[in-house]
């Protein structure tokens, strides 16, 4: 796995460049990437026509968008699952919209749970209709402010919702304190969000508010040759363990 170091500037002075890293997809994590999505396709093609039908109604994605709904919304949503998750543990989808990338994840990792947050009631219903359709068991739909959620969680994953450094207060302050133990294969717990861009701007301040942060940034373009993918990116981040210098 190739890790190439950045370092990032602000006006308040340097920032810490051995905590950011660009790394690109391993092989392993391509062909885990393509069994998933290959073992689940008729799942999450199902729920694309789902998510078609309900947008007539609900606004949930992009009308522009609804061509190329499979690789644009479920394919790009599944790339969180390009690792796999800790058993039986919770994963929250901050502002989940239609379901994205919770109810893709939900039907990738059966052994998790995973809650898609939104403030708006029409969404949550909809995730919730189109979940019972699905007949996926491991995922429920709350619906209410971010900042509100009432429980904890152990991963936090988000498709272009908010800025990291806000992503990162929801996460933080719903953060499980379980101790996981470190396997290769799958996420530390932490964040997960799916963005594209430049971002320099947006780590930098992160990591201001935040010295003790490890932020791998993961090229989709790795992980999948088309075009959309260009430019696109999975962030994941988490706290420095401890003894990492």
């Amino acid at each position: 796995m190739q890790r190439i170091v950045h370092g990032y500037r602000s006006e308040m002075g340097e920032l810490s460049a051995s905590y950011t890293t660009t790394v690109s997809v391993s092989a392993k994590m391509r062909k885990s990437f393509e069994t998933t999505l290959e073992q689940n396709r008729d799942k999450l093609a199902a729920f694309a026509s789902l998510l078609l039908s309900f947008n007539k109604r609900h606004n949930l994605i992009s009308r522009r968008s609804e061509e190329n709904v499979f690789l644009n919304h479920i394919v790009h949503s599944l790339a969180i699952a390009s690792k796999r998750f800790h058993t039986s543990a919770t994963i929250v989808d901050w502002g989940s919209g239609g379901g994205l990338p919770a109810i893709p994840l939900a039907i990738a990792e059966p052994s998790t749970n995973v809650v898609a947050v939104d403030a708006i009631d029409k969404k949550t219903r909809a995730v919730r209709s189109i979940s019972t359709r699905l007949g996926i068991e491991n995922i429920i739909a709350w619906n209410g402010r971010a900042e509100e959620w009432p429980d904890s969680c152990d991963y936090s994953g988000s498709r272009a919702t908010a800025p990291l450094s806000t992503l990162w207060s929801w996460h933080l302050r719903v953060a499980s304190r379980n101790e996981r133990s470190e396997v290769c294969d799958i996420w530390r717990p932490g964040l997960l969000c799916l963005k594209g861009g430049d971002l320099k701007q947006e780590i930098a301040a992160l990591l201001q508010e935040n010295h003790d942060l490890v932020i791998n940034v993961y090229d989709l373009a790795s992980l999948d040759e088309h075009p959309y993918f260009h430019e696109k990116v999975l962030l994941h981040v988490y706290e420095r363990p401890k003894g990492l210098k």
